[in-house]
This record gives C-alpha cells, structure tokens and sequence, in this order.
C-alpha cells in the first residue's frame, strides 16, 4: 500500500523542482525528503525523478505519477473539509486570515470580542498579504479585498462587505504650522513606486521636495505624524487618528470591496459559522467608518 506521506513528498519535490525546495515547504531536513522519494520508487518499482545541474525533473513515469497525486490530494482535503463540516462544537481551532492593516487598524478590536465570548475557540490569525488556499485548509475563514467578484473561486462562499475609500494625509501640527507660513517642505510619503499621483497637485497643500519611501504601512502612517509630509491612507486609519487630518481639497477614492469568504464545506462548522456572522455583523456597523463618513471634513 502506498503511504500518503511519500506521496506529499514527491508533489512537493515536482512543485519545488529539487530536493531543497521540498525540505524548506515540509519543515524537514534534506535526508528525509530523499528517504521518502525511495520508499515511493521502490514500493511503485519505478524512478520518479531525473537529477540534472539544475534540479530535478520529472521521468515519464514520475509525471504518471503526478497526475495521481493530485487527485490523491484533492480527495484528502475534500475528506478533511467534510469531516471538519460535520463539527458543531464550539471549540477548536479557528484559522482567521486578512491583511495585515486590518487585524492592526480595524478588526482587532472585534476579534478579542469573539474570542472572549467563545473562550474554547482557539484562534489564529494569519495576518499577511498573501492569498491563503482555503481548500487547503490553510485558513478557515479569509476576509480579502476583492476587485472584481469574477476572481473568487467558485467553490468559496461569500459574504459582500462594505467598500474601502482612502483619503490624503498629513500632520494636523503641520497642516497649522503650513498655513501658518513655516518654511520647510511638504513631502510625498510612499511605499516604494515611482512617480507623483495625480493628486500630489491638487488640494490646499501641494507636495513639494523629493520623496519619502517608507518600508510598510506602519512606516508609513508614523512617517505622516512626524509632519514630514502627506500620504494617502485607508479611511478607517486616517480618520480615526488623531494626529492626522485630511488634506483639504482632495477627494475620496473608492477601492475594492471587502469579502468574508469561507470554503463550502467548512462554513457548515460551527464555529466558522458563528465567526462570519459575528464579524459580519462588525463590519457591517464599519460601513461608515470604512467608507469615510464618520467624521465631518476640514
């Protein structure tokens, strides 16, 4: 009987393209993944890989192979993904996945709500701008910024949320300090790119200087209350700080629409039900906040 395990270790060496690749995927050393390569070949009685200079490629039986694999592997996770459907306690691990701006600026609030109302739930929150494969149970519940409803996969349910706007940036001290005739430039804070947006000219205050690049968001907004010059920002960061203020003259933009998505078969659990009508629920109440229309404008 072939083992399910030298099987992960073959795909993951067919997707790696060396031995290397799959040992870093799989968290295990070189020799393992070796090991398991030959328990396969030998239990099949066939070489599944060539060894070339530039890594390993797939023998005409070894692409047979993968092709079965595959297969072997959807049906895993379809197995997993109904069995965990059928769980209705409320417990367990709960694996919530979102951008990193929205667990700090946003949700973060919300999610120590639900954890402290379901204390027997343990969650994990995989907080990165990755796109994690909810088939693959790499998270159970994702709450993404989608542009175009066409791109989610057909097997995700969705929960449309409210939409995102973003607004313009700077310091309050320096818009006073600006109007008040102090010398100095208005810079344009950016995370990487190149070139001025076209609302660098318009507005009140115009960008003048060479540009500051910071190196993520919370560089970003920290670079903005130190007065070095203006950027803009997600509504629901700007308006609720209080160092910053809008730059006047500049309009809102609209950017894409928050989903709450879940995989068909585990949105039946529980606990994942329980958390997407929850935040729901939260990010509905958002709405304004989200869309910039909490505050009055300066």
């Amino acid at each position: 009987m072939i083992d399910w395990d030298d099987v992960r270790y073959f795909l993951a060496t067919a997707r790696g393209g060396s031995v290397r690749t799959a040992a870093r995927r799989l968290g295990v050393n070189h020799a393992t993944v070796l090991r398991r390569i030959a328990q396969l070949e030998e239990r099949l009685g066939a070489q599944m890989f060539e060894k070339l200079p530039a890594g390993y490629r797939l023998t005409p039986a070894g692409e047979e192979v993968l092709e079965l694999a595959n297969q072997m592997e959807a049906t895993s996770h379809q197995l997993e993904t109904r069995v965990f459907g059928l769980d209705q306690d409320v417990r367990g691990l709960l694996r919530v996945t979102l951008p990193p701006f929205l667990a700090t600026h946003l949700l973060m609030p919300d999610l120590a709500d639900f954890a402290g109302a379901y204390p027997d739930i343990e969650m994990e929150i995989v907080s990165t701008g990755e796109v994690a494969n909810l088939t693959n149970r790499e998270a159970d519940v994702a709450i993404r910024i989608v542009s175009d409803r066409k791109t989610l996969p057909l097997n995700l349910h969705g929960l449309k949320g409210p939409e995102l706007f973003s607004g313009v940036y700077m310091s309050r001290d320096r818009l006073a300090a600006w109007r008040a005739g102090a010398p100095g430039p208005i810079r344009l804070i950016v995370i990487g790119g190149h070139g001025a947006p076209d609302w660098a000219g318009e507005g009140e205050v115009r960008v003048t200087g060479v540009p500051f690049r910071a190196p993520d968001a919370d560089a970003q907004i920290a670079a903005v209350r130190q007065g070095i010059g203006m950027t803009r920002l997600p509504c629901f960061v700007g308006d609720t700080d209080r160092l910053l203020t809008r730059v006047p003259g500049i309009d809102l933009k609209t950017h894409p629409t928050l989903w709450l998505l879940t995989h068909g078969e585990t949105r039946k659990t529980k606990r994942v039900r329980l958390f997407t009508e929850f935040i729901s629920r939260r990010l509905g109440a958002y709405a304004p906040l989200l869309a910039g229309l909490s505050i009055s404008r300066d």
